[in-house]
């Protein structure tokens, strides 16, 4: 069958490769329009509690993860020259196309009590025009009196100060976002030119942009490295610039045949399918080595270049297609776990695994067909002594020394399991970053000041209409909760509706800091009044009321407690949340109350959990399906478990080098395994398909059979795991943790 289709492929090569050449148009043309998603939640399925949890939170309170901060430390902020800076950069962040809303001191406001209208009215602390010192120094003394600002937007004991950045929750998920954070940049680099002082920027939306960023730089930089890498192994190997044109072109093709799919099947460019692309280039190469090798042994005994061709595709085609089935599976079982991101991850790059055969059988014996039978020094690589002698040891030591073999890869695979033991499974939202790295030192720096920018979400059920405001007992826990929190070093001090009340009723004791307090059951019937939602005439809501439309819902049954918390990691975040949990159960009575925990940082931890479990049923899977491959490819129980044993090692040896290495389990490093099984899987299928083919022309002779397996296996073998090497060691200068762990 397969020497027919070689025949096939040489007669109608015209209409294959226009066809090929159409197919590649068509979806190249579809990955000009591939997009990046920047979306951190994607990795938990619909229906998985947390995310419907979730998504009823931000559809009742909004999203959550809308703030971008920009810091700095002062120990002059309130002077008037950079106080007039700080003043025009919260105006030029005001314009910018996307910022809905900038929270800073020059724009902090006072609620002040006004007797005629029964209103607590919301005044500016600091006038647009400030032209003295003392009046500046007037409104820093009425700022510094209201402690509602204190730790939000000020850190008095470090002198540090913060602005917070409301950006519009549509164009954050769009390729926009990029310029809307490069214009917030241009006008931040403005102030640090007008004042000299250095600047931290950080929250989610800046975190997600440049890591996307980042991203797309490095897809670019990595595709374009494994390339010139591979082009360069290849040279040297086959001496042949037209080999190594053809073998560059097939992966060209695959890159382009992977991206366009990504965009067909309505995906964007993930921290995981931005891999796929450069992936494609080293696993694309090998089939180009095994058969342009095939093609020049078959040479040797015939000088018909056609029949060489016809003997390449007959003797590499069975073997290609089954070594590209099991790479697909080791990739494709992703796309049965429950994850999202993982199913994009493996659908796109089991298909075009699968897509990278049909190109490489059809473009490279078409190609072959019209270029000139390569010269006799270009086959030398055939000859090369030190192979020669590198693989006469090989047979040597298969047959000599079966048993140090057993002994040493044994040994080996102890140590491995022990290393395996040592292994953790932990992520943070930035430790795919070096620790030097802007972005980690500035999260860190607001972690150190302002307690940290991951958001967490307390949403209190009340179970009945206007069960927050009736009684004074929701607000009494709320507030008791909240201190529990703000007393945890990983987190900042909360806010919620009780800090509203005492924002309030210190205005309605005319301004004493001392006021500011949770209101008791004195002070309720006087501030009542004040506390009703009236409107102004433009039909709002004025004032105090205002303030708090974030913090309750309509019906006035659920409230919110919003807490920033540490990056402090997948592997103490739940210990962390459980604690909190025990404790507002203690607090609430779960008759009369239902407390959720929720936001960002519940849905990372919930993620990580989905990705990590979901690495442990893919391989399962994969063995499962791959086995079953072997079974029908050889119709052998022994050959089974011959085939299965060096694929299983590797996995172990791979584990326990990540345990001893301590390098961790998390959605950047779970590609690791599928790797390091497809790289085994390959060259176990052609190893094991070659003996099974040169068997019958020894009579059956096992000793013969594995010599003249090794020497026409072996070169291939050899040149395509340094391809290998080349290919992913560009991938060790990664910026990304898990990604340079990936290429080492």
């Amino acid at each position: 069958m397969w020497y027919r289709l070689g025949k096939l492929i040489i007669r109608y090569r015209v209409v294959l490769l226009v066809l090929l050449f159409s197919a590649t148009g068509v979806l190249g043309y579809y990955a000009s329009k591939v997009e990046l998603s920047y979306e951190f939640a994607r990795a938990i399925p619909l229906d998985n509690p947390k995310y419907q949890e979730y998504q009823a939170f931000r559809q009742r309170f909004g999203d959550d993860g809308g703030l971008m901060v920009v810091g700095v430390q002062s120990n002059d902020y309130f002077s008037l020259k950079n106080f007039k800076a700080v003043f025009q950069l919260s105006n030029d962040l005001k314009a910018i196309k996307g910022v809905e809303g900038v929270l800073s001191i020059p724009g902090a406001v006072n609620l002040v009590k006004n007797d005629s209208t029964e209103r607590l009215e919301a005044q500016r602390i600091f006038s647009d025009e400030i032209t003295s010192q003392q009046q500046l120094d007037s409104g820093r003394a009425e700022f510094e009196n209201l402690p509602f600002y204190k730790g939000l937007l000020y850190n008095p004991k470090a002198r540090t100060y913060l602005i917070g950045i409301a950006v519009n929750k549509d164009l954050i998920n769009t390729k926009y976002r990029t310029q809307m954070v490069a214009d917030i940049m241009a006008k931040v680099k403005l102030y640090e030119q007008a004042t000299g002082y250095s600047t931290y920027e950080s929250g989610l939306p800046f975190i997600r942009t440049t890591l996307g960023d980042l991203v797309k730089t490095e897809m670019k930089y990595f595709l374009i490295g494994s390339l010139v890498l591979s082009a360069i192994t290849l040279l040297i190997f086959f001496r042949s610039v037209s080999s190594m044109v053809m073998s560059l072109m097939v992966v060209m093709m695959g890159v382009v045949w992977s991206v366009g799919t990504i965009v067909l099947m309505g995906y964007k460019i993930t921290l995981l399918t931005a891999l796929i692309p450069p992936l494609v280039v080293v696993i694309g190469i090998p089939n180009c080595i095994y058969f342009l090798n095939k093609y020049h042994t078959s040479l040797k005994p015939t000088p018909d270049k056609n029949a060489a061709i016809v003997n390449m595709v007959g003797r590499m085609g069975i073997v290609t297609l089954f070594c590209n089935i099991a790479a697909a599976i080791g990739f494709a079982v992703f796309a049965l776990t429950k994850s999202a991101i993982l199913k994009e991850f493996g659908a796109v790059a089991g298909l075009n695994i699968m897509a990278l055969f049909v190109i490489s059988l059809i473009f490279i014996p078409s190609v072959l067909s019209y270029l000139p039978a390569p010269r006799p020094g270009q086959l030398k690589y055939l000859d090369n002594k030190l192979l020669i002698k590198t693989l006469e040891k090989v047979e040597r030591w298969t047959i000599h020394h079966k048993r140090i073999i057993y002994a040493v890869t044994l040994v080996v695979t102890i140590i491995s399991i022990a290393g395996i033991f040592r292994l953790k499974s932990e992520g943070f939202i930035v430790d795919d970053l070096p620790k030097t790295d802007k972005i980690y030192t500035d999260l860190k720096w607001f972690e150190q000041n302002f307690g940290g920018v991951m958001p967490l979400e307390i949403v209190v059920d009340t179970k009945k209409k206007n069960g927050v405001t009736s009684s004074l007992k929701a607000l009494t826990r709320i507030e008791e909760l909240s201190r529990y929190l703000e007393k945890n070093p990983n987190t900042a001090r909360p806010l919620n509706i009780v800090e509203g009340l005492k924002f309030a009723k210190q205005a309605y004791y005319d301004g004493d800091s001392l006021s500011y307090a949770e209101p008791s059951e004195f002070d309720m019937p006087f501030l009542a009044p004040y506390l009703r939602a009236k409107k102004d005439t433009s039909g709002s809501k004025a004032g105090f009321n205002n303030l708090l439309t974030g913090f309750i819902d309509s019906n006035k049954q659920y409230t919110r407690i919003s807490v920033n918390m540490k990056d402090v990691g997948s592997l103490k975040l739940p210990v962390i949340l459980d604690s909190f949990q025990k404790h507002a159960d203690a607090i609430f009575d779960t008759a009369q109350y239902h407390v959720q925990f929720t936001g960002a940082s519940v849905t990372f931890l919930e993620g990580s959990r989905f990705i990590i479990n979901g690495l442990k049923e893919s391989i399962a899977w994969a063995f499962l399906l791959i086995a079953l491959c072997m079974l029908y490819l050889f119709r052998s129980f022994k050959i089974l478990l011959c085939s299965l044993i060096p694929n299983v090692v590797p996995l172990i040896i791979t584990a326990g080098v990540m345990g001893w290495a301590g390098i961790p389990l998390k959605p950047s490093t779970v590609l690791v395994f599928s790797v390091a099984l497809g790289i085994a899987i390959d060259v176990t299928i052609r190893f094991l398909v070659n003996y099974k083919q040169e068997l019958p022309l020894y009579n059956h002779h096992v000793e013969k059979t594995l010599v003249q397996t090794i020497r026409h296996t072996g070169i291939s073998i050899i040149y395509t795991s340094l391809v290998l090497i080349a290919g992913f060691v560009i991938f060790c200068f990664s910026g990304f943790g898990g990604t340079k762990a990936l290429g080492w």
